[in-house]
C-alpha cells in the first residue's frame, strides 16, 4: 500500500481542507497564529488533529517534541523541556492521545503552560471535560474538530486521484465518501486498498468495508451522547426518534443491560403513575434481556422504547420526593404523631371506616405531592380530592 494519509498530508495551512470554525479566516485561532494559547484539539479521527498542530508548529519555525500518550514517558519530557528551556530555540509540545495521561503527568505540564515559553497542543478523541483535570482545561483553549463534511471528503479524494487516476463510478465515489463518515484517513486507507484491482467496484468495496464507519460506544463522548438522545427522544414521545437512538446504541455495541437500566429510571421519572405498568415493563425488560442477551434482546428494547414513548408522561413523582427530600436536609425533624406509633391504641385502620378515615400522620401540613391529570395519575388524583373534601365535610 502507498499509505496515502501520509502521502496527502497537507504541508501547508493553505493546504488544510475543512474545520473552517477552527482555522478559517475568521476563526479567532487563526487571528491568533502568531501567537496561540496552549491548546486541546478533540474530535473524532481522521479530521485533522494532529495535522493542524503540526502545521501550526512548522508555521511558528518551532522545534516540536511528538509523545504518544499511549507509549508515553515522563522522563523523555522532562528531557526535551529541560533542552530548550535553557536554548534560545522555540519549542513546541504535542502529545496525542492526551486522555491517556494520569493525573500526575498532566501535572507535570501545568508549570510548563503557566510558563509559557513552550507552547503545548494536545490531540484527544475524548471530550477534554471528561478526560482532563480542571487544572489542565483551565490553562488550554479546548477546539472541538467536526466530521468533515461530503465537500471536504470530495476535496480530498480528488487530490488523491490526481495522484493516482483510476476511473470511479458515481456509486463508489458515494460509498468511499458515505461509508468513511467524515473520516480522511478512513477514506484514504479504503481507497488505497482498491486501487491496484484493474476495476474498482461497489462489490469490491463492500468487501473490505460492509458497513458504514460509526463510533463505538467506548468512547465516551459517543455513549453519553447517545443514551441521552434516546432518553430525550422517548421522554419528547417521538418514538422513531428514540429507535433511531437505541439501534445507534445497539449497532454500537452497547449492552442491553445498561440501556435497560435507563429505561428502568425513565418510566418512574417521566412517566410515574401517568401509566404505572411502564415500570413494571421496563423492570420486565431488565429482567429478560440479563437471560436473554443479544441479538434477540433487541426486540425486547425496541418494544420497552416504543411503550415508554407512547406514554402519556408525568414527573411529579421525581419532583415531590426531591421537594421532600430538600426539606428534611433543611429542616428540623417534625414529631411523629402518637397515633401512628407501633402499638398505638388509637390509631385508626382505615379499612375499618371503608378505605379512609382522618386522622393525623404528620405534625406539620406539608405539600410535595402535586397530580397531574395525565393519564392514570388523574383516576389517583381525583380519589385523593373525593376524600380530602369528604374529609373536610
Amino acid at each position: 500500500m502507498r499509505n496515502l494519509s501520509s502521502l496527502l498530508r497537507p504541508k501547508s495551512l493553505e493546504e488544510f481542507i475543512g474545520q473552517q470554525h477552527i482555522i478559517g479566516a475568521n476563526a479567532p485561532l487563526y487571528k491568533n497564529l502568531s501567537n496561540p494559547p496552549h491548546c486541546i484539539f478533540y474530535g473524532p479521527p481522521g479530521c485533522g488533529k494532529t495535522t493542524l498542530a503540526q502545521l501550526i508548529c512548522t508555521d511558528l519555525k518551532r522545534e516540536i517534541g511528538y509523545f504518544n500518550a499511549a507509549t508515553f514517558k515522563l522522563e523523555e519530557l522532562k528531557s526535551f523541556v529541560a533542552h530548550y528551556e535553557d536554548s534560545l530555540l522555540k519549542a513546541a509540545v504535542f502529545i496525542d492521545e492526551i486522555h491517556r495521561l494520569n493525573k500526575p503527568q498532566q501535572e507535570f505540564l501545568l508549570p510548563i503552560m503557566e510558563k509559557g515559553e513552550i507552547i503545548v497542543f494536545a490531540a484527544s478523541t475524548h471530550n477534554p471535560f471528561y478526560a482532563l483535570t480542571n487544572a489542565f482545561r483551565s490553562r488550554a483553549f479546548a477546539f472541538e474538530f467536526k466530521p468533515l463534511n461530503t465537500r471536504d471528503l470530495e476535496c480530498i479524494l480528488d487530490r488523491a486521484l490526481s495522484l493516482y487516476p483510476k476511473p470511479l463510478s458515481f456509486e463508489c465515489r458515494d460509498y468511499l465518501i458515505e461509508s468513511s463518515a467524515g473520516d480522511a484517513r478512513a477514506l484514504l486507507n479504503l481507497l488505497d486498498c482498491v486501487l491496484d484491482l484493474d476495476t474498482i467496484t461497489l462489490d469490491s468495496l463492500k468487501a473490505l468495508r460492509p458497513c458504514v464507519l460509526h463510533d463505538g460506544v467506548s468512547h465516551p463522548d459517543t455513549h453519553y451522547n447517545l443514551i441521552s438522545a434516546l432518553i430525550k427522544s422517548i421522554r419528547g414521545s417521538d418514538v422513531n426518534a428514540a429507535l433511531y437512538y437505541l439501534a445507534r446504541l445497539i449497532e454500537a455495541g452497547e449492552s442491553a443491560e445498561f440501556i435497560a437500566r435507563r429505561l428502568v429510571i425513565l418510566s418512574s421519572e417521566d412517566i410515574g403513575n401517568a401509566n404505572p405498568n411502564a415500570l413494571n415493563l421496563a423492570t420486565s425488560t431488565l429482567l429478560s434481556v440479563s437471560k436473554i442477551g443479544y441479538p434477540e434482546s433487541r426486540i425486547i428494547l425496541a418494544q420497552c422504547v416504543i411503550f415508554l414513548s407512547a406514554c402519556p408522561k408525568s414527573n411529579t413523582a421525581y419532583k415531590a420526593i426531591n421537594k421532600a427530600l430538600e426539606f428534611v436536609r433543611h429542616a428540623k425533624d417534625l414529631p411523629i404523631p402518637p397515633n401512628i406509633l407501633p402499638h398505638a391504641k388509637d390509631y385508626l385502620y382505615p379499612h375499618d371506616f371503608g378505605g379512609y378515615v382522618t386522622q393525623q400522620y404528620l405534625a406539620q401540613n406539608l405539600e410535595f405531592f402535586e397530580p397531574t391529570q395525565k393519564g392514570f395519575e388523574k383516576t389517583l388524583s381525583q380519589w385523593l380530592d373525593k376524600i380530602t373534601q369528604e374529609a373536610a365535610n
